[in-house]
């Protein structure tokens, strides 16, 4: 009963984390006069992909290398599927308004640049400087955005369009607690996956399950669920560009960022399934939301119950 109750208390921790990191992530945006997309692809998805890269780097170390290669694959095939589908169920995410193209083509980038590593075999400490150089290549661009929107920054106008319809929105407030709203988030969010994904993954091994199997599913679930609280509240709070740039951001920096240092502890052994189906259905669910990003459509209900039924599909062909 105990490995139960700690994932109740898990999932409880994530949830209120994640509406504390986006409050913090939309009051920051507009302290620093940034769009909350910048924001959403950079701290907010470095916070809630902390999860991912404690796991990685400890299963890279534990020789675990099916579980650190699936936690990230497995993870980036729910932030699309699952992360923006459950909240699309739950109300229509506006993403005709968000200007997340140039982002979506890097992801899409890193996406094939991933792909193209894993097909060697094996991850190197060679691959992982390729992965990290596109990292920091997206990084300054995305600096080079921020600094640029600042520049162009319509003052009042532009602010009273960004404060329109958010309850939490506060350019006047103290800097020192936007900190506190960002800290609780960011130190909430791999707190609560921690406790989830441990007691998870305990909980798999008593019915038998497989590495491979629980890296895929109970481990990438656990640690996309930072993403889907984050994402849950930034749509109840509408503020569709946290919740895309979220997953967008979220998955570049588990490809770049994490499998990059992961592979700094030791070489990753890439499973031959991972090749013939899993990579594959990562990048196919990278391109579903080509319509939401390029075609300006909004990811109503009715796409949210096909995402969700989709994964729901994915995860029954795993098993």
């Amino acid at each position: 009963m105990m490995p139960w109750l700690l994932c109740g208390l898990g999932l409880v921790i994530l949830l209120l984390a994640g509406d504390a990191l986006v409050r913090g992530a939309v009051n920051l945006s507009l302290r620093l006069g940034v769009p909350a997309l910048i924001v959403s692809l950079t701290i907010v998805a470095f916070g809630t992909s902390a999860p991912e890269l404690l796991i990685a780097v400890n299963a890279v170390a534990d020789n675990a290398d099916g579980i650190a290669l699936g936690n990230v694959v497995g993870s980036n095939t729910a932030n699309i599927l699952m992360v923006l589908g459950i909240p699309a169920i739950i109300a229509t995410l506006h993403t005709s308004h968000c200007n997340s193209r140039k982002s979506y083509v890097l992801m899409l980038m890193a996406t094939v640049l991933f792909i193209g590593l894993a097909m060697c075999g094996t991850l190197t400490i060679w691959s992982g400087l390729i992965l990290l150089t596109a990292l920091a290549l997206f990084l300054a661009d995305a600096f080079r955005d921020a600094r640029t929107h600042r520049k162009n920054c319509c003052g009042d106008e532009e602010e009273d369009e960004v404060l329109e319809g958010l309850e939490e929105a506060d350019p006047s407030m103290p800097v020192w607690k936007i900190g506190i709203y960002l800290g609780l988030g960011l130190i909430g969010l791999p707190l609560g996956a921690d406790l989830l994904v441990d007691n998870a993954t305990i909980i798999a091994r008593m019915y038998d399950v497989s590495e491979p199997i629980i890296g895929l599913t109970l481990v990438a679930i656990g640690t996309s669920l930072p993403e889907l609280a984050t994402t849950v509240m930034a749509t109840l709070r509408k503020q569709a560009d946290v919740a895309l740039g979220n997953v967008i951001g979220s998955n570049m920096f588990n490809l770049l960022a994490i499998m990059g240092i992961a592979t700094l502890i030791g070489p990753i052994t890439v499973d031959p399934e991972f090749l013939r189906f899993d990579l594959w259905v990562m990048l196919g669910a990278s391109l579903l939301i080509f319509p939401f990003v390029f075609l300006k459509k909004d990811i109503t209900r009715l796409w949210g119950l096909g995402l969700a039924g989709l994964y729901i599909g994915y995860l029954l062909v795993l098993f």
